[in-house]
């Protein structure tokens, strides 16, 4: 077992395989000079056989060991392994050491179970935010919020990971591809990582914003074949309202969604306290404050520089009187107007040529985008890509395209699109369906109120006997609640009418007619009949109300006989009467 053993500094022991990523593996490990179970991640050794990304990488773990929180997951140790090649060379092996989280991350939960409940996603999202203030005030930019890196523990007890570390890769990798290779998809970028620009603390709460949509959805707010066609509507798309995928999600959640979702850092949260404080309003029906002015006083990474244009510079320039130069008098009108026009022709020779030259090459390189409406989106996707062309694809309902076809593009089909061109491809997600809302036990009244909140109307309303429902009180829906229906379904209700179905008890025990009939809602009084001869276990005789219905709480009266007669002797010695 000891030349199994295998241990990383002359401390750690490392044992099983718990995770793996583009950027490292994780192992469960121990440390031995603690005696403690920690978790131990492994750069791969494409990354570790850089210097620049080493030290960095050295330098962000030592970052991150200094923040303490509830909601982080600690970095307790970072260093760097030597060990022998299987061809014999030196290599080093970087390592960071981690406290370990029994648990599993958010990203696993929402592939096992799909969209989360709207307060689930608000707790799990408000302590994500709780992880971010603290590190942001602490100097530290995340760069890399997604499920996979949230775990959940015991009673969905949050831990955020891997803070700093995808600074170590942004600063070493040079494209935006480059990136998404080690960190994994481009899904939670923000639009300024998709662009290459600097990133802020903002750039966090977009990338939270994302989760939070998936959470509530089930999936990311943007889908593509490729990280460029995903990154291009992070720059440039509007998501789609979360309550268009799961109409479970109130308004007020979408307004907090669409607000950490803009492209502009100006117009998102600025803070992560902000954030959190509406999001857990929402949660709670009340609709977002309007918004202020983003004050630069405000931002913990300071206010989006504004740069002046080199046109903006030389026009000011011109307009400015001291830095223009008069060297000579106004020359004669007639040599300006003649200097004009020949000016004048050679811009209009210039122009006709390059227009030519511009109308070749479109002609050669441009092609007529085909009809894809009615493709499956797959079917659709492959012909843009047999065609040179990028696709971006957006979901959105209809009534009348089947779910998973294409209803339109755009540019639209015949346009004429050159090679590596984007294309939005827009997907049917089938008819628009909201869900049936829960109306049992309300009244009829409040149960038609609720429909019609929900764009539904009430249908059939069917009368029914009830021991425990009041009159008038609803005691079902067809279809059910949750049931997903679409917009002006008729919904028939069940209502109770206030009465019971009486049993018929005659000929059963006292004891079991009473519970029989009590079971029904119903007040029960022995009547005792001395007029009659008793019987064993006083079996009823008769009732005060017939078989059928009554109405609920309503008095029965059970007859039972309870007289007495003188038993038959059995003596002999006793004559018979009248001897």
């Amino acid at each position: 077992m000891a030349e199994q053993e295998r241990r990383l500094a002359d401390r750690y022991i490392v044992g099983a395989l718990i995770g793996r990523g583009g950027m490292a593996d994780v192992y469960q490990a121990t440390d031995t000079k603690l005696g403690r179970t920690v978790a131990l991640k492994i750069l791969k050794a494409d990354l570790a056989s850089d210097p620049a990304f080493r030290l960095r990488f050295r330098q962000e773990a030592q970052a991150a060991s200094r923040m303490a929180d509830p909601t982080i997951v600690r970095v307790y140790d970072a260093g760097e392994d030597e060990s022998l090649d299987a061809s014999g060379h030196r290599v080093l092996q970087p390592f960071i050491v981690m406290e370990y989280v029994p648990g599993r991350t958010l990203r696993q939960v929402i592939a096992d179970q799909g969209a989360l409940s709207p307060e689930r996603a608000v707790h799990i999202a408000s302590k994500i935010l709780t992880a971010l203030e603290y590190s942001h005030r602490a100097g530290v930019v995340h760069r890399d919020i997604k499920p996979g890196n949230i775990m959940l523990g015991a009673d969905d007890a949050v831990k955020v990971m891997d803070f700093g570390i995808a600074r170590a890769v942004s600063d070493t990798s040079a494209t935006v591809a480059q990136t998404t290779a080690i960190l994994g998809t481009a899904s939670y970028f923000s639009p300024e990582q998709a662009k290459g620009e600097t990133v802020d603390a903002r750039t966090d709460l977009y990338s939270t914003g994302v989760v939070l949509f998936e959470m509530l959805t089930g999936r990311a707010p943007f889908r593509g074949e490729t990280a460029v066609a995903v990154a291009y509507q992070h720059v440039s798309e509007a998501p789609m309202r979360p309550s268009e995928l799961n109409p479970g999600v109130s308004t007020a959640l979408d307004m907090v969604v669409a607000r950490a979702l803009s492209k502009n850092r100006d117009d998102r949260y600025q803070s992560a306290a902000e954030f959190r404080e509406e999001l857990i309003a929402a949660g709670q029906g009340q609709a977002p404050a309007a918004r202020p002015e983003p004050e630069a006083a405000t931002m913990l990474f300071g206010a989006t520089g504004t740069t002046t244009s080199n046109a903006e510079q030389a026009l000011r320039q011109l307009t400015d009187a001291s830095v223009q130069t008069k060297t000579q008098r106004r020359p004669p009108v007639v040599w300006i107007w003649a200097g004009a026009a020949v000016v004048a022709v050679i811009l209009i020779a210039i122009l006709v040529w390059v227009l030519s030259l511009s109308n070749t090459a479109d002609n050669t390189t441009k092609q007529t985008l085909p009809d894809l409406a009615s493709m499956s989106q797959q079917n659709a996707v492959d012909t843009l890509h047999g065609l040179n062309l990028v696709d971006s694809v957006f979901e959105e309902n209809s009534d009348t395209v089947a779910t998973g076809t294409v209803i339109r593009t755009d540019p639209e089909s015949g346009s004429e699109v050159a090679p590596g061109s984007v294309v939005k491809l827009y997907v049917s997600l089938g008819a628009k369906t909201v869900a049936v809302p829960e109306v049992q036990n309300l009244s009829q009244a409040d149960a038609t109120a609720k429909l019609a909140e929900a764009g539904l109307e009430v249908g059939t309303i069917n009368s029914q006997s009830s021991p425990s429902v009041a009159k008038d009180t609803v005691i079902s829906s067809t279809p059910a609640a949750g049931a997903a229906v679409s917009p002006g379904s008729r919904i028939d209700l069940t209502v109770s009418d206030g009465t019971v179905q009486v049993s018929d008890v005659r000929g059963n025990k006292l004891d079991v007619a009473t519970s029989m009939l009590e079971a029904l809602g119903l007040n029960v009084v022995p009547r005792p009949d001395p007029t009659c001869p008793a019987q064993q276990d006083s079996i009823v005789n008769s009732q005060s109300v017939a078989p059928g219905s009554a109405p609920q709480g309503t008095e029965v009266q059970l007859g039972y006989c309870t007289g007495t007669t003188a038993p038959p002797s059995t003596d002999p010695s006793t004559p018979p009467a009248g001897g």
